[in-house]
């Protein structure tokens, strides 16, 4: 279990106020709101997935310039297999 350490920082009195007024709607401290965000701006970034050469080639095959998005799909199918 990971122990507490304290923290002084400086900051604004209006931002400190909104940051009390927040953290109590959300039912928490405002050294526990401050701790989750800091916690959430230094965690790792997710490595990015590897795109296939295959997913690569078919990115762009379908321009979707309406909506109607499975309409195209299905035309843009039975043209290429006539």
């Amino acid at each position: 279990m990971a122990m507490d350490s304290k923290l002084t920082l400086s900051l604004d009195k209006s931002v400190i106020a909104q940051a009390k007024i927040y953290a109590k709607s959300q039912n928490m401290s405002l050294s526990k709101l401050i701790e989750m965000y800091l916690k959430f701006v230094t965690k790792e970034e997710v490595p990015k997935i590897e795109i296939s050469p295959i997913v690569e080639e078919l990115t762009g095959v379908i321009e979707l310039e309406d909506e109607n998005y499975k309409q195209a799909y299905k035309d843009y199918l039975a043209k290429k297999y006539e």
